[in-house]
């Protein structure tokens, strides 16, 4: 009886050390690349450090030592100011208010005149684009003394309907999402026109929630302009009871609550007032930085 032993021999070359070893100038120079990106985020970042540093300080010490980010004594006195002088929950109520419309209509208004412009066939097409491109390239402190003649001229001024309705459409806004719809292929939308679908149908269910990149990208810069506004809102109102967080801590800079600089009462508001738009910012970073990912390519 014959045994047969067959070997086996491993034919896959042993693996190689595919480290590679970057040259001394290389190295020198990515070294050189990541201390000036360091220094471009310190100087960023360096005005947001004193704005919280100087909230804490008194407003002898924020005086003498504006840019120093270790308080000489550590005071709570304007946070405690904020929510007991300062109608800063009020004024928090009309952002949040503002805001709220204006991001949804921005949304909702801007998505159907960017597919109009995208799909639509109908005379002026090109013209109204071009005029959305050139609405861009205006200024807005040019349109703001015609804006407030239009809001005294319909009854608007001084309300929340005035404060809201001029901004709730973005030229820049409706770029965008043209742009983005443009990136979507007109066969997607085909079976719901043979299902019998409408123009309004088609968009809603079909070519929206392909969107969704272009539609978190729209919502975070609408939020954030909004929130942020403030020439508008300086123009549209005139009651202080209609305050919005930038026009009320506006009023602070101008001293309206007593005497003196009060910088660590304004750099406390002003701290505050960014936390929301910080916190949107990065929890859908990763979503604005992709306008176009999910779109179908044709």
């Amino acid at each position: 009886m014959t045994v047969t032993v067959e070997a086996t021999h491993d034919l896959t070359p042993p693996p190689k050390n595919r480290k590679k070893h970057l040259s001394p100038r290389l190295r020198a120079t990515a070294a050189l690349s990541y201390l000036v990106l360091i220094l471009l985020a310190l100087i960023y970042i360096y005005p947001f450090m004193i704005s919280i540093a100087g909230s804490f300080k008194t407003d002898a010490d924020a005086t003498q030592n504006p840019l120093s980010l270790i308080p000489s004594t550590w005071s709570f006195l304007s946070y405690e100011r904020l929510f007991t002088t300062v109608p800063l929950l009020q004024w928090t109520a009309n952002s949040a208010l503002v805001t709220v419309f204006v991001t949804l209509g921005r949304v909702f208004f801007d998505s159907l005149a960017g597919y109009a412009l995208s799909r639509l066939r109908f005379r002026g097409r090109s013209v109204i684009f071009a005029g959305v491109i050139a609405v861009m390239a205006v200024p807005n402190v040019v349109l703001l003394i015609p804006r407030f003649l239009i809001l005294k001229e319909l009854g608007l001024y001084d309300s929340y309907a005035g404060m809201i309705i001029p901004i709730m459409i973005d030229a820049a806004g409706i770029f965008i999402m043209k742009q983005f719809f443009e990136s979507i292929p007109v066969s997607v939308e085909e079976a719901a026109r043979i299902d019998g679908a409408g123009v309004f149908r088609t968009f809603w269910s079909v070519v929206l929630p392909m969107a969704r990149p272009a539609l978190v990208t729209l919502f975070i810069l609408s939020f954030q302009g909004s929130w942020n506004e403030f020439a508008h809102f300086v123009v549209s109102r005139q009651s202080a009871d209609l305050n919005t967080l930038t026009t009320g801590v506006a009023s602070l800079t101008s001293g309206e609550l007593g005497n003196g600089n009060q910088y660590p009462l304004q750099l406390a508001a002003a701290v505050l007032m960014s936390i929301p738009v910080a916190v949107l910012f990065f929890v859908f970073q990763k979503r604005i930085m992709n306008t176009t990912s999910g779109a179908e390519k044709g």
